[in-house]
C-alpha cells in the first residue's frame, strides 16, 4: 500500500535554543533583507491578534492538509513541543476554517510559540484575546472536516514559501520570514548588525537632523548616479495646465 499523502514523521531536527534566541527582538524585515529579500511569506498571511501577540519565534512543525480538513492538524497539535510553531499548508483554501479558539487556546496552554495557517481560521473574537501569535489567510465561521488524509513533518508550502520541519520562523506585524536551520546562525549574525545600523540611523535622525539630511542627500545622489533623468521646473508649465 502506498502511504504518500497519509504519513506522520515523528523526528524533527530543531535548531539549538541559543540559535533560535539570537533572533529575539529582530524585525522580520531586517532578517529578510539579509537573505536578499526572498524569504518572507506573502502578505495575505496576516497576524490575527496584533493587539495581544508577542513576537513569533520558534521552530516549525509542519502539516499538509487537504482543503477544509484538520485531522492531521490535531495530530500535529498533540505532537508539538513548547517553542514549536505549527505551520499548516491548507492549500490556501478559505471555504472552511482549519481551526478555532479551542485549538488555539490548547496550543497556547502547551507553550507553543505560534500558529501559521495558509488557510482560514474562525472564532476571531477569542483568538484576539490570546498572546500566542496566530497568523492565517482569513476568517470564516464554516467549520472543518476531520476525515484526512494529510501529512505531518513534511516540506510544505505556506504563504509562497517552502517550510521544512525544524525551520526557524520569525514574525511580527509586518509578516513572517522563514530561516533554514542550517543557515540560522549566519543569518542571525548579519541581521543583528543590520538592526544595530538602523538603530544608529534613528539616533542620528533624532539628535542631528541636518547631519542625517546631508547623509540622505548623498546616499540618494549615489543611487541616482548614472540614471538618465530629465529635470524640469514645472509639470504644469510643460503641459500648459
Amino acid at each position: 500500500m502506498i502511504t504518500i499523502g497519509n504519513r506522520i514523521f515523528t523526528k524533527v531536527d530543531r535548531a539549538e535554543p541559543q540559535i533560535v534566541e539570537m533572533f529575539r527582538g529582530l524585525p522580520s524585515s531586517n532578517i529578510n533583507d539579509e537573505m536578499n529579500r526572498l524569504y518572507c511569506m506573502h502578505d495575505y498571511i496576516r497576524l490575527m491578534n496584533p493587539g495581544k501577540a508577542k513576537q513569533l519565534l520558534g521552530t516549525a512543525i509542519t502539516v499538509k492538509a487537504p482543503l477544509g480538513d484538520n485531522l492531521f492538524f490535531h495530530q500535529a497539535l498533540d505532537m508539538a513541543q513548547p517553542g514549536d510553531i505549527i505551520v499548516v499548508d491548507g492549500a490556501s483554501g478559505c471555504n472552511r476554517s482549519l481551526a478555532g479558539e479551542i485549538m488555539m487556546r490548547f496550543a497556547q496552554k502547551k507553550g507553543l510559540a505560534g500558529i501559521v495557517v495558509d488557510g482560514c481560521l474562525r472564532d476571531l473574537d477569542g483568538i484576539e484575546l490570546l498572546d500566542m501569535p496566530i497568523y492565517a489567510k482569513g476568517i470564516t465561521p464554516q467549520g472543518p472536516w476531520k476525515f484526512g488524509p494529510g501529512e505531518v513533518n513534511v516540506p510544505v508550502a505556506c504563504g509562497g514559501q517552502v517550510v521544512f520541519p525544524g525551520d526557524i520562523l520569525v514574525g511580527d506585524k509586518d509578516g513572517v520570514v522563514v530561516i533554514r536551520r542550517q543557515d540560522a546562525a549566519a543569518v542571525a549574525e548579519v541581521a543583528i548588525k543590520k538592526k544595530a545600523a538602523e538603530d544608529k540611523t534613528f539616533e542620528l535622525m533624532e539628535s542631528d537632523l541636518s547631519a542625517y539630511s546631508a547623509k540622505h542627500l548623498q546616499t540618494t545622489a549615489q543611487r541616482m548616479d548614472g540614471k538618465q533623468v530629465a529635470t524640469f521646473d514645472s509639470y504644469a508649465q510643460m503641459y500648459s495646465l
